[in-house]
């Protein structure tokens, strides 16, 4: 771990987690309005996809693209994993309705100074990948997609030279990555309240399906919920030092992870607004005390 005094840099980590998300996106949508910055941040999964409306600022994107394809089989559900073998459509969800339905701005997502990496997982080593993504071309949105593509109800993307899936198979809270990177002062976002601990999976069984083609893939699944854990640990010691500002919902989100009910997505996105609102003094004094110490 590199010296506090070498760090100079601030930082923000999203972890994933499906639809719960949008508890995420409502804190992010507060601070976008509310004109805080960052010098970097790490977006895992769903953390991914959403957080990068962060860089090309556009608060309120998240909630409204999902909510308007709610149902609609082009972009997420079981027709669409029958038909090409992803729950999330591939060309429509990243290619076709961010260019032509709910555009995405790739002009000042390529020009704003943050910068943003995303986290995948490599299917033949399970080891993770770290991508700075500074453009949002159509190989950009394969890295994001390649991010949130969930084992077993998504086939691995192929993207420079790569065979990849979903970051937080790898590295679900990527605090020490982005420590490594100089950032000293972080934000941290989760999507589970504090307290909680991860058991390992119930689909196993599902997952061993992955054997004989990615049995890394299985290895590192077998063991995610001891790597999630020993993050939690060091999050809870970071925040003791007073590195990071680590920011939970309150209780768990009660929202599946592909969940497709209205009222439930609005309500996830309200809480993550609320928290973003109760916490945004504390918010900007954390990021103020960070660059105090950088002068």
């Amino acid at each position: 771990m590199q010296n506090k005094k070498d760090m100079t840099k601030n930082g923000l980590i999203l972890e994933g987690g499906g639809m719960r998300a949008l508890f995420t996106a409502g804190i992010l949508d507060v601070m976008m309005e509310e004109g805080v910055t960052f010098d970097g941040m790490v977006g895992v999964s769903a953390g991914a996809t959403f957080g990068c409306n962060f860089k090309s600022r556009q608060p309120g994107r998240s909630l409204r693209y999902n909510l308007r394809f709610i149902g609609d089989s082009r972009y997420m559900g079981w027709r669409t994993l029958l038909k090409d073998g992803n729950l999330v459509s591939a060309e429509f969800s990243y290619h076709i309705m961010p260019t032509q339905l709910d555009v995405f701005d790739a002009e000042t997502f390529a020009a704003n100074p943050m910068e943003f990496y995303i986290v995948c997982t490599d299917v033949f080593t399970g080891k993770a990948v770290y991508k700075l993504l500074d453009k949002a071309d159509y190989n950009g949105m394969e890295w994001l997609r390649a991010s949130a593509s969930m084992p077993i109800v998504s086939t691995p993307v192929q993207v420079d030279g790569r065979t990849l899936l979903d970051g937080g198979i790898a590295d679900s809270i990527p605090l020490r990555f982005l420590q490594e990177k100089g950032y000293g002062r972080n934000i941290v976002i989760l999507t589970q309240p504090k307290g909680f601990k991860k058991k390992r999976t119930k689909l196993m069984p599902a997952f061993h399906l992955f054997t004989r083609r990615y049995p890394a893939i299985v290895r590192a699944m077998s063991r995610r919920h001891i790597m999630y854990n020993e993050q939690l640990d060091y999050l809870e010691q970071q925040e003791r030092e007073g590195n990071i500002l680590l920011i939970y919902p309150p209780e768990p989100l009660p929202i599946g992870r592909t969940e497709q009910n209205e009222k439930k997505m609005r309500h996830i996105y309200a809480l993550g607004r609320e928290m973003g609102v109760r916490r945004l003094e504390e918010i900007k004094a954390f990021l103020a005390e960070a660059k105090n110490e950088n002068k």
